[in-house]
């Protein structure tokens, strides 16, 4: 059965390796989870997804392997257990929702009135106080009020009175389109990473120390230095005007590359790269730097990341003076050439969807002229463009 899993697994795409399948059945070997289906779940679960996008499907497998989840069910309604009910009860509700609840005669009136009524009821019923229906003040069904009852039908909450949902709950699998949350985003700049020891040696080397204990007869301890990432990375945020919506995921980008990278220098423009870019918005017209500064200051070696929504009049882009800020002796292409040509590795982070980019010339230029290197700031688009940085 445990192969046939990890057949299923690897068939519904999910990337398990033997490997991990191997770490699964030493688990299992060692008694960590010998009797319980629920146990053996979050086993299988830990041990062989490494993507949050896979859990949905990783569920669906398990169901199908272990369960027979993909049976249909030909009933509306489960039998659902009365002690079960009475648990609930005690879990969720307060006193006085308790108190609501038996001026009906209590969990066994109210069950048992609702099974009397589906046995009776032979249609739909609207606006009444008795049929299980609609729009009415009978304690069954949806979209009415009664101070305590069971909703059934029901797309959400309204009231929030009903004391039990009874219908079959659906949930959204995992979007890996969505936007990100700093977590996520870590995740996915781990893939830019080149390590190496530099620096003081710091940190034990343990296999060094036990060889040079070994011959020598004595303890004999080594260091070697911390191993860091020594990726490179130029940050430049867009700023202002139809930036502003994205202020929220600007800063979960900009705490997890803070985060992850050692060696980041960050700064802002505004709409297109010119002449200045600045460190500080407060001090932008006090404290500017030159972007040939930034240029000559930082060696090829960098992985130059610009974050923007890139939409703008093309102007902006093609023409001196086209700024809308400012006069710019040069255009702004011009600027994004100079960068591309000392280095080799740029992209182009676009927060807004994918789908509205042809809605703006300018989003089109900016790409062309990064020769496409331009992704969606959602968890797939990282993942793409992190990948395009370490070719």
């Amino acid at each position: 059965m445990f192969l046939t899993f990890f057949h299923e697994l690897k068939a519904s795409g999910i990337p398990v390796t033997l490997k991990e399948y191997l770490t699964l059945m030493e688990a299992m070997d060692a008694g960590l989870a010998r009797f319980h289906v629920e146990d053996f779940y979050y086993l299988a679960r830990t041990a062989l997804v490494k993507d949050e996008r896979n859990l949905d499907r990783f569920d669906r497998v398990f169901g199908h392997v272990f369960k027979g989840l993909d049976a249909p069910v030909d009933a509306l309604l489960a039998e659902i257990p009365e002690e079960w009910l009475r648990r609930l009860t005690e879990k969720f509700l307060t006193a006085e929702e308790k108190k609501l609840i038996e001026s009906l005669g209590g969990w066994d009136k109210i069950m048992e009135e609702l099974r009397k009524r589906l046995a009776e009821q032979k249609g739909r019923h609207q606006g009444g106080s008795k049929w299980i229906g609609t729009a009415g003040t009978s304690p069954f069904g949806a979209y009415g009020y009664n101070p305590e009852g069971v909703r059934i039908g029901q797309d959400r909450n309204r009231n929030n009175c009903a004391v039990k949902v009874w219908d079959r709950r659906d949930y959204k699998d995992l979007d890996d389109t969505i936007e990100l949350g700093t977590r996520n985003i870590k995740l996915a700049l781990r893939r830019l990473r080149k390590f190496a020891r530099e620096g003081a040696p710091e940190e034990l080397d343990l296999g060094g120390t036990i060889r040079s204990t070994a011959s020598k007869g004595y303890l004999d301890l080594k260091l070697v230095p911390e191993r860091r990432n020594t990726v490179k990375v130029l940050l430049f945020f867009d700023v202002g005007g139809s930036m502003d919506p994205f202020i929220r995921l600007c800063e979960e980008l900009f705490s997890a590359a803070r985060a992850e990278f050692k060696h980041m220098e960050y700064f802002y423009f505004h709409n297109c790269l010119y002449e200045k870019v600045w460190r500080s918005n407060r001090r932008r017209h006090d404290e500017p730097v030159e972007t040939w500064k930034v240029l000559h200051t930082y060696p090829c070696d960098y992985k130059v990341i610009f974050v923007g929504d890139a939409a703008m009049s093309p102007y902006e882009i093609t023409h001196a003076g086209g700024s809308v800020e400012h006069f710019n002796e040069e255009p702004g292409l011009l600027w994004l050439e100079r960068m591309t040509h000392i280095y080799p590795k740029v992209i182009w982070l676009n927060p807004t969807p994918e789908r509205y980019w042809t809605y703006t010339a300018s989003t089109d230029l900016i790409s062309r002229l990064l020769a496409g290197r331009m992704f969606p700031l959602t968890l797939e688009g990282l993942d793409k463009a992190m990948r395009e940085l370490t070719r």
